[in-house]
């Protein structure tokens, strides 16, 4: 039976949905993978920092808050060299233009002998063949399942499922937020009414531009990209525009056409590299992106090996994306 002492740096939405979850597959980590685990360390922006190297009462924290538990005064630095943890779950918020601050943060646990796991695109955009090759270098494992699709195999669909197979172009909805935008001005509402319903229900943030402006479209673009076309791309080399164009008249005509408005994510490998776009298009009832609903996404592959191989997510919420970490965990300490 190996153990393993877990931190987290961050516990919104998903680092709270990934504690229940490993408080739930408890005794399935035991009897199906011989794996104990422990949470040493909590780290927040609001709540404070809690550090315990024999292991903290999570569930306690969960029901009361962290603020249940004694607590220490670190920058996220100190924290993470402070806590004694073999595995960093790093879900602090995303950077767009520099990766910053996660990117030093998973870094510094890498340094540390831990695996770094993450959720969080921007260090996946800004810094992944530096902390790839890092993470070589210990011995450890960088993987950010989540930073794509949630908790959909993309990553190490490509790692582990399809070797020798190169990527030659990928089309999909990424980005959930505007494609329930786009569907709710599909029932009658306008745009503002639309983004509002999606911040009333915690989808789209108070500012709603990085997603109606394709920027978390275009980081995810880069994202896979970087990675599964081994090409190192940056969000402002994407080709991208973003949905606020889109009125009710345009809704309408693509309506009369028998299509609907989608924000699509493209990339293709081209003799100079690769092209990439972000753009709302119309889509015709034939193309696998026109029944995609609400906060539901797809990624459509086209290989060498395999031709078209496709993905979809329906529904995905802080869960799913608590699973793409776990499944990292698992991937990183049996591997």
């Amino acid at each position: 039976m190996s153990h393993y002492k877990l931190a987290f740096l961050g516990f919104g939405n998903v680092g709270r949905a990934l504690a229940r979850l490993l408080l739930r597959k408890r005794d399935e980590l035991a009897s199906q993978f011989n794996i104990t685990y422990s949470v040493t360390g909590i780290a927040t922006a609001r709540h404070g920092t809690v550090i315990d190297p024999n292991g903290l009462d999570v569930e306690a924290i969960l029901e009361r808050g962290l603020e249940s538990q004694a607590q220490a005064s670190l920058s996220s630095i100190g924290f993470i060299r402070n806590c004694p943890a073999d595995v960093l779950f790093e879900n602090t918020p995303v950077n767009y233009q520099t990766g910053q601050p996660a990117v030093n943060h998973l870094r510094a646990a890498l340094e540390l002998g831990m695996h770094a796991i993450t959720a969080n695109k921007g260090p996946v955009v800004h810094a992944y063949r530096e902390l790839t090759g890092l993470a070589e270098k210990v011995g450890r494992k960088f993987y950010f399942e989540s930073a794509v699709m949630d908790g959909a195999p993309i990553f190490s669909l490509f790692r582990q499922a399809l070797p020798a197979a190169r990527l030659l172009s990928f089309r999909g909805i990424l980005n959930s937020t505007t494609n329930l935008i786009l569907s709710r001005m599909e029932g009658g509402e306008s745009f503002d009414a639309a983004v509002a319903y999606a911040q009333s229900i915690g989808i789209a943030e108070t500012d709603p531009s990085g997603d109606v402006d394709g920027w978390d479209a275009a980081v995810k673009v880069a994202a896979l990209a970087t990675v599964l076309m081994d090409y190192p791309l940056k969000p402002a080399q994407v080709n991208r525009q973003g949905i606020r164009g889109i009125t009710p008249a345009d809704i309408a005509r693509a309506r009369a056409e028998g299509k609907r408005w989608k924000l699509v994510c493209s990339a293709r490998q081209i003799e100079s590299g690769v092209e990439a776009r972000v753009a709302p298009e119309m889509v015709a009832a034939s193309s696998p992106l026109y029944r995609v609903e609400g906060t539901s996404s797809t990624v459509q592959f086209e290989t060498d090996v395999l031709g078209l191989l496709s993905i979809v997510e329906e529904d995905p919420g802080p869960d799913t994306t608590a699973y793409g970490l776990l499944a990292d965990f698992l991937n990183a300490v049996r591997n």
